[in-house]
């Protein structure tokens, strides 16, 4: 038992990955549809490259979603929306108005007293032909029918016909019917206005003053009232109604013939037929053949991702954090790709499939960013209803999104990646809808709001890479570039409490980049792990000789191995400042391998020419380790090294130079400070080059510029002489 417990601990890793992978091909598999998928691929206005297909059974043929939603279109268009006529408004909104009006009386006869006035031809005066007026005509108003219009049908016409429910009975009546408010407020007024004139010598202008301090208006109140619920539910009943079908064909009828151009009406009878048959495959045994098929599929691609990393990309297959990541992204997009098709307000196009390798790309490289996206493609064209359209359009989108977006060190990058990637759509999709329908007029323009709408989720990238970097721990080109400021407080307390070391760093930065340019890499990590290397040093800069500029040495009163150990101690002090300050681990390990496992040579070399019949303790003049292991790592170990020595170089000669640079490499080499990291000795060869043109550039000579000497005045004027050939600054 306990054997296989101490097995288990020495490939757990291993263990974990592979339940990882098949974790991802469960999650899979459980997304994918439970359809079969039809055999054969087709395409409109292209010839059917199969044998002759007959119809295996009886089938409808399925109307297409343009035909139900120009039919859906066309019943709305006549539908009548249903309203409802309150007769019981009537008699109450009168009485409120005539009691509110009698309230007003006592100030209505004052502004107008002709109203106490005595009617002709009457023995009651004239208040009392203003309210009987009323009265009659907000009886003949409400009989009629006032009418408020709801927001969806306040631009129709009189001819506008609706439904009318009237004691539990509906009929059908045109707007012309029924007053609004306009043709009431008209009417009453007019009558009014009418009455008051015959039964009385006032003049027309006091009698319009009078009508207007009534408010006749706010006494308006709508009793044919828009029935919203009725008018839903018969809208809906009407458009379930609808048939899906609009034909049959019938078994062992013809349906294509080899050879024969597939054309609209085709089209539609091999839809159908498509979507019979995998409603069939769907249903009874062939429900569990379909889920067998679709977990051996999954099986293989994930089996295919599992190798690609084992072979090619072993550092991210040993780096359990990375795998997760990975399998996230896949699934997450398959989880998206799931989604258009359980929803139509969710189309297809509008998913950025080209984050997944833009965000690998960031934090891997292309080569692993593009295999990612063409099995992703490949496994969500399950979702899709023509899968080799689908794969057509995406796979150049990806190579779409990894060139235009190579490295993203600014923000504007990702906004013309997102522009490239929407015409790519477009041109796409363009050339496709051409070949396949043979007319511009036919193309979907809908499809180019998708493609924006997709190019404008891409820029999701920006705040999902900050997200994954403090989850997984990843470092990006974007960080990298913030990290290299100079301007970060903690480059800026480098520079404060040891310049030396600051320029040190600087000059190491410059010349690791260089070589990384020339044999590959990730420059802007090298750069950034050189600004941070000798971080440490800000503990006890007075320990290092380029921070010593007041002549005292602090070495004079210590033995050669406290001595070594105050060196050697920046690395173990640059990790906690780095930790501390929460940098990257990307960049804890320059800190921590710059040195690798080399002696702290000077104090070595010193104690062991003082003492000559000693063997010291090697532990206490060399670093701790770990040796390089990436290709940076090794390129800012052999940067670091020469560029400290060049500093001690008595003159810089060519051959001083070359001298240097070969002989600190080379007995890095010799210690096999490169054995774990992934650089050849071709690369090697060319670094020491690009290290030993920089150098000469750095220290080349230059002229001295002479003095300009007091000369005595002279009769002739002295001859012009040529000045040195300047050198360049």
């Amino acid at each position: 038992m306990s054997n296989i417990i101490s097995t288990l601990k020495v490939h757990s890793v291993s263990i974990y990955r592979i339940v990882m992978f098949l974790a991802a091909i469960v999650i899979v598999v459980y997304i994918l549809p439970r359809e079969g998928k039809f055999p054969y691929e087709y395409s409109k206005g292209k010839p059917w490259k199969h044998e002759m297909m007959i119809a295996p059974f009886d089938f409808p043929i399925y109307k297409s979603q343009q035909e139900l939603q120009k039919e859906r279109d066309s019943l709305m268009a006549n539908f009548r929306p249903y309203f409802v006529f309150d007769t019981l408004k009537k008699s109450d909104q009168i009485d409120r108005t005539l009691l509110d009006v009698e309230n007003r009386r006592s100030q209505l006869t004052q502004n107008y007293p002709f109203l106490n006035e005595q009617a002709k031809r009457s023995d009651s005066t004239l208040w009392f032909v203003l309210k009987n007026t009323l009265r009659s005509q907000l009886e003949t108003v409400y009989s009629r029918g006032l009418v408020q219009l709801p927001d969806a049908y306040e631009d129709v016409e009189g001819s506008f016909e609706f439904m009318i429910v009237k004691n539990n009975f509906a009929e059908p009546s045109g707007l012309s019917e029924f007053h609004n408010y306009l043709s009431a407020y008209q009417q009453i007024s007019t009558q009014l206005v009418q009455q008051l004139s015959e039964s009385s010598n006032v003049e027309q202008s006091r009698l319009d003053n009078l009508i207007s301090d009534l408010q006749i208006n706010k006494y308006l109140t709508p009793n044919v009232i828009f029935d919203k619920g009725r008018t839903s539910r018969e809208q809906e009943a009407i458009i379930k109604n609808i048939s899906l079908t609009s034909g049959v064909v019938l078994s062992g009828q013809k349906i294509v013939d080899t050879g024969e151009i597939i054309n609209e009406k085709t089209v539609k009878i091999l839809d159908s037929l498509k979507k019979e048959y995998e409603v069939a495959l769907g249903g009874g045994s062939g429900h569990y053949f379909i889920l067998l098929g679709q977990a051996l599929l999954s099986f293989l691609f994930f089996t295919m991702i599992y190798l690609f990393l084992s072979f090619f990309r072993r550092d991210v297959f040993n780096n359990l954090s990375s795998v997760i990541f990975i399998l996230l992204m896949v699934i997450s997009i398959l989880l998206l790709a799931s989604l258009s098709r359980l929803f139509e307000f969710f189309p297809l196009y509008i998913i950025p499939f080209a984050i997944l390798p833009i965000i690998i790309r960031t934090f891997f490289d292309s080569r692993l960013a593009f295999f990612m996206h063409v099995i992703t493609i490949l496994m969500a064209a399950f979702f899709t209803r023509n899968s080799f359209e689908f794969v057509y359009m995406q796979v150049p989108i990806g190579l779409v999104a990894i060139f235009s977006l190579f490295r993203m060190v600014r923000r504007e990058q990702l906004v013309r990646s997102s522009i490239f990637i929407v015409l790519a759509y477009s041109a796409f999709y363009s050339a496709l809808a051409i070949l396949q329908e043979g007319d511009l007029r036919n193309i979907n323009l809908s499809l180019y709001g998708q493609f924006l709408i997709n190019g404008g989720l891409i820029l999701l990238v920006y705040p999902l890479i900050y997200i994954f970097e403090k989850v997984f721990g990843f470092v990006s080109d974007v960080t990298l570039v913030e990290l290299s400021d100079t301007n970060h407080p903690l480059l800026r307390k480098l520079a404060e409490k040891a310049p030396g070391s600051f320029q040190h760093s600087l000059q190491v930065g410059n010349l690791a980049q260089e070589a990384v340019y020339i044999i590959g890499g990730n420059p802007l990590l090298v750069r950034a792990g050189a600004m941070y290397h000798d971080i440490g040093k800000i503990v006890s800069p007075i320990f290092f000789t380029e921070n010593q500029n007041s002549g005292f040495n602090p070495h004079t009163n210590l033995d050669f191995e406290k001595s070594a150990q105050a060196i050697i101690q920046h690395i173990e002090n640059g990790v906690k400042i780095a930790r501390k300050h929460k940098l990257p681990e990307q960049i804890i390990d320059f800190i921590r391998t710059h040195q690798g496992t080399t002696k702290a040579r000077f104090f070595y070399n010193s104690y062991k020419n003082e003492h000559p019949g000693m063997e010291p303790d090697e532990t206490k003049f060399t670093y701790p380790g770990p040796t390089p292991f990436t290709k940076e790592t090794a390129i800012l170990m052999m940067a670091d090294a020469v560029e400290a020595a060049s500093r001690s170089l008595k003159t810089y000669s060519d051959e001083e130079i070359d001298k240097v640079v070969e002989n600190i490499i080379n007995n890095q080499i010799d210690e096999n400070q490169f054995v774990n990291a992934p650089i050849t000795f071709r690369e090697i060869t060319q670094v020491k080059e690009v290290f030993k043109q920089k150098l000469k550039n750095i220290y080349h000579a230059r002229i001295e510029y002479p003095e300009l000497k007091k000369q005595k005045q002279q009769s002739v004027a002295p001859k012009k002489q040529t000045p040195p050939e300047k050198s360049e600054e």
